[in-house]
């Protein structure tokens, strides 16, 4: 809004519209800027430390503001330029500089922000380590159960603050690392409560307290890793050595032998020889692994070879291309570039291969859990010699996983599947050798329930991690197909071969300064109007509602259509802002149908109403698509063109922007007490069911388990009565 109101373009003649609309973004600027004060106000009462620095930036912010707005407050005016009032019409530098001061005012109280949210998350985790210590220590079991209560609510608490934290974090890396060590103190908080309650039973079995010590040491190194990730640093100043991948090895090098085409001074043939040396020094991951086939480790050898020599002829033709630039040289180059890549393809489409099929060939032989059953059932006959033999089989079975999850991580596709898989290693390493120690206890205690039960928990996260190795597989294959990458799907440009068949006659061309001076207003409103719709979804207290989420990715995709008539954003061309539009009117039409689900549950009086508005934004939405697919040729229609999805995508939206409101209003109806809704929404359970399956790493990382946490807490009230 800001950038609008200093890049309006300055004309003799101005209409009323104008006035309205420059006075309406001043007034929104300020509107904006005194709710967030308002936070950063409350924010520094809370914190004493940093309470006077927050507080100047605060009244920097509202005095930066104020100014915009008395600036803009030209509508009542008709002549502004005579008039003794300054406005943005005689001081625009005013404008600029209070522009200035707002944005830097508000950087301030961000950063100050962020300062306290780190500091909570450290008192946080220096409770939980506390109470921690509290509990290795106990004697009692009646002890065990008041401090086990405040520790669990201690982890809700923590669960709650890193939660937000990694909702924020913008590095994808750090968010799966984020995402990895909460979901290792989420399994941790039930080991950690059966494992102390055996130890307790049992004082005097050495396997139980090795089981227990384990549990407590592996709740240590997560919680420092979290405070690692929210302060951005490492123990003794160490820098983090990310393992470089085979996939990521092979990206680097083949940027660096197409970059010959365009330099070729910018990089030694040494660089080159050893990147290859590193790629083929990580193959031997695959040789020299016992589990990969006679075929894969034969192929991966081959490749290996052919990927010198064709490093070798690229060398030669590369220097002699140096000293002299002949058409025949030049071309020779580009055959040694293309075969050089091309092998590097095969490469990693072989140990791809390799190690895909070798985790879906072990997921499949393990998805039995047969070794896990056996260990039970002779644990509670008793049975040492055979607990022995199934903790060698165990064994055997971790060490086969953990190669797995080796030979995936290089074949991740993406840095936080990396992580995941490496978290997956760390897993399988950590709870083999902890579910050996709970058997032993179990063959030791027969008759005990709480070895059983302790048992049942640690094979309980084997059988989860074995689980997510599956969905994790799935994964890895998409990327490595193509069909995973894109976060932003909305504000996403159209991919290849996705295109619809009207669109390949277009000439995709960019709008000229003139023409966005025309569209400009056109653009403001449709502005104006996705800050509208944001707010409206942000009062519904229910943020996953399938209403919601429709909304606010029609929102999205609006404001990139407002961008693309700045000349800004990800939509560059005309035909990416048409295609834009089809996927914002399919958008609206599924809304409509969420509508009419939604209706079903709404009586007579209300339901009417609803199903009207719902069929008006059927309505539009058909005509959007109608227009974004009609095909048009010259430039003054393309523009007519444009100008017209856009005019439809305001109409959409105005018409949103009522429709929030009145179903935000027949929620709150129902929860008051009013029943205008009719019980056992279907709709609701099916979401709810959909929202179970959702099993993706990143929403397994951002629940946390608080629920499991909260239940475990309230089922203290149990022991503490037995």
């Amino acid at each position: 809004q800001i950038t609008t109101l200093i890049n309006h373009k300055d004309k003799p003649k101005r209409s009323d519209k104008t006035l309205q609309a420059i006075q309406r973004v001043g007034q929104a600027v300020n509107l904006a800027v005194g709710r967030f004060v308002t936070v950063g106000e409350a924010i520094a009462n809370e914190n004493h430390e940093l309470k006077e620095e927050m507080s100047v930036a605060c009244i920097e912010a509202r005095r930066a503001g104020e100014t915009i707005a008395q600036l803009t407050n030209v509508a009542s005016l008709d002549h502004p330029e005579s008039d003794s009032h300054i406005t943005i019409f005689t001081d625009k530098t005013g404008v600029v500089k209070a522009a200035r001061l707002l944005l830097s005012s508000v950087t301030k109280v961000l950063v100050l922000a962020d300062r306290i949210v780190i500091k909570q998350i450290i008192t946080s985790r220096n409770k939980v380590l506390a109470t921690m210590e509290q509990l290795e220590k106990v004697s009692s079991f009646q002890e065990f159960v008041q401090i086990f209560s405040q520790f669990g609510n201690e982890m809700v608490e923590f669960a709650h603050l890193t939660g937000d934290r990694q909702n924020d974090l913008k590095d994808e890396k750090k968010k799966a690392r984020m995402a990895a060590s909460r979901a290792v103190l989420e399994k941790c908080t039930m080991m950690l409560l059966t494992a102390s309650k055996t130890c307790l039973r049992h004082p005097d079995c050495e396997s139980a307290r090795i089981n227990k010590d384990g549990v407590f040491h592996r709740m240590r190194l997560a919680l420092e890793q979290v405070i690692e990730i929210v302060t951005d640093s490492r123990p003794n100043g160490e820098n983090e050595m990310a393992p470089i991948s085979i996939y990521s090895g092979i990206k680097e090098f083949k940027n660096k032998v197409e970059g010959l085409r365009e330099n070729l001074y910018f990089l030694s043939k040494e660089n080159l020889s050893t990147m290859l040396e590193v790629i083929l020094e990580h193959t031997e991951d695959f040789t020299d692994s016992a589990y990969t086939s006679h075929e894969h480790r034969e192929h991966i050898l081959e490749l290996s070879k052919q990927a010198k020599m064709e490093l070798e002829q690229l060398v030669s033709v590369w220097m002699q291309a140096q000293n002299q630039k002949t058409k025949d040289l030049m071309e020779d180059l580009e055959v040694a570039i293309l075969k050089t890549c091309q092998c590097m393809n095969e490469l990693k489409r072989e140990v791809h291969s390799a190690a895909t099929s070798l985790a879906a060939d072990l997921l499949k032989y393990h998805t039995d859990h047969m070794v896990l059953k056996a260990l039970k059932i002779t644990g509670v006959e008793g049975n040492l010699e055979a607990v022995a033999e199934y903790t060698c089989k165990l064994s055997e079975q971790k060490e086969q996983l953990v190669e797995m999850c080796r030979l995936l991580r290089h074949v991740s596709g993406t840095e936080p599947l990396e992580i995941t898989c490496i978290h997956a290693e760390d897993t399988f390493q950590v709870t083999g050798p902890q579910i050996i120690s709970a058997a032993e206890t179990l063959a030791l205690h027969p008759s005990s329930k709480i070895a059983k039960e302790n048992l049942e928990v640690f094979c309980e996260a084997w059988e989860s991690q074995l689980s997510d190795m599956s969905m994790l597989l799935r994964e890895i294959n998409d990327v490595f197909e193509g069909r995973r990458g894109e976060k932003r799907v909305y504000l996403s440009l159209p991919r290849p071969g996705k295109h619809n068949a009207n669109l390949k006659a277009l000439k995709p061309v960019k709008l000229d300064t003139e023409e966005q001076a025309k569209i400009a207003k056109l653009g403001l409103e449709l502005h104006l109007l996705t800050s509208d719709v944001d707010s409206e979804t942000e009062r519904w207290e229910d943020q996953e509602n399938e209403i919601v989420q429709h909304g606010q990715g029609m929102s999205s995709m609006a404001y990139s259509m407002y961008l693309f008539t700045r000349g800004e954003g990800l939509l560059k061309t005309t035909q990416d802002l048409f295609h834009q539009a089809e996927i914002f009117a399919t958008e609206g039409t599924k809304l409509a149908s969420a509508l009419h689900a939604f209706s079903d549950q709404v009586h007579d009086d209300d339901k009417a109403l609803l199903l009207l508005e719902a069929e008006k934004l059927i309505s539009m939405c058909k005509q959007l698509q109608t227009t974004a697919k009609a095909s048009v040729q010259g430039k003054s229609a393309t523009f007519t063109k444009v100008d017209a999805c856009i005019l439809k995508t305001r109409n959409v939206m105005t018409l949103l922007c009522q429709l929030l409101p009145l179903c935000c209003k027949l929620l709150r109806k129902n929860k008051a007490g009013n029943g205008c809704l009719k019980p056992a929404p279907p709709w609701r359970e099916d979401r709810i069911r959909t929202g179970a399956n959702a099993h993706t790493p990143e929403r397994r990382g951002e629940t946390f388990g608080i629920k499991s946490l909260e239940n475990h807490v309230t089922n203290m009230t149990f022991l503490e009565s037995k």
